[in-house]
């Protein structure tokens, strides 16, 4: 069974969505919180797999979740819950080390199977929107002359697989395209984020559309 954490400060939103995550079978709702300091007792308390965060919350917000929550030993996977219009806010999120982030209009169906994929390690994005984010930077030039220069310390193949993290491939779908073994691919994505100092695939993702390897 997936653990799953829902926190949001809005108790209904809690309610809907843990409503549609334990229509799952393979799912299970573990807790809700509705600030930050609730979160982080009930992630120590429940020791949840994949953590759905909204990021505007009294007392703590989402971003100081997340930071707390890469400090832990073994951390769940933390998927930001937004709506659209927080684009600056959401980048630091995601660069602090979520796995992603879903927008609260999510479709029911969409949500289960997006929280699947976080719970088996792989990156949650809005494809659309990241890039949005992505190309709306302030400090974009400055962002694309450094993730330039770590791409540049890359082999060509360790590029391609950057490429295809920055699409949001999984392992499998990586070895599909690259004529690669998953056990490969795993080891190159293992090795990509050590050399470019990436905590998460996320992390990696956000620097390979800063270096122009994912169309926008």
């Amino acid at each position: 069974m997936i653990r799953v954490l829902v926190v949001d400060d809005e108790r209904l939103v809690c309610a809907h969505l843990r409503r549609i995550l334990e229509a799952a079978e393979d799912m299970t709702v573990v807790g809700e919180a509705y600030d930050g300091a609730e979160a982080a007792e009930a992630i120590i308390r429940h020791r949840p797999d994949v953590v759905l965060l909204d990021l505007r919350m009294p007392t703590v917000d989402g971003l100081a979740t997340v930071e707390w929550t890469r400090k832990l030993r073994d951390p769940p996977r933390v998927v930001a819950l937004t709506t659209f219009g927080l684009d600056e806010y959401v980048l630091r999120v995601l660069r602090a080390g979520a796995a992603g982030f879903l927008l609260k209009d999510t479709p029911p169906e969409d949500l289960i199977s997006l929280v699947r994929v976080a719970a088996d390690g792989h990156v949650v994005l809005s494809p659309a929107v990241t890039r949005a984010l992505v190309s709306g930077q302030a400090d974009r030039q400055s962002a694309r002359t450094r993730a330039l220069a770590l791409v540049a310390e890359l082999t060509g193949r360790e590029v391609e697989v950057l490429t295809c993290v920055g699409e949001g491939l999984s392992n499998e779908q990586i070895a599909g395209r690259l004529y690669l073994s998953k056990a490969t691919v795993k080891s190159y994505v293992s090795r990509i984020l050590t050399r470019l100092g990436c905590a998460n695939r996320t992390q990696a993702g956000l620097l390979a559309y800063d270096a122009d390897l994912v169309r926008r």
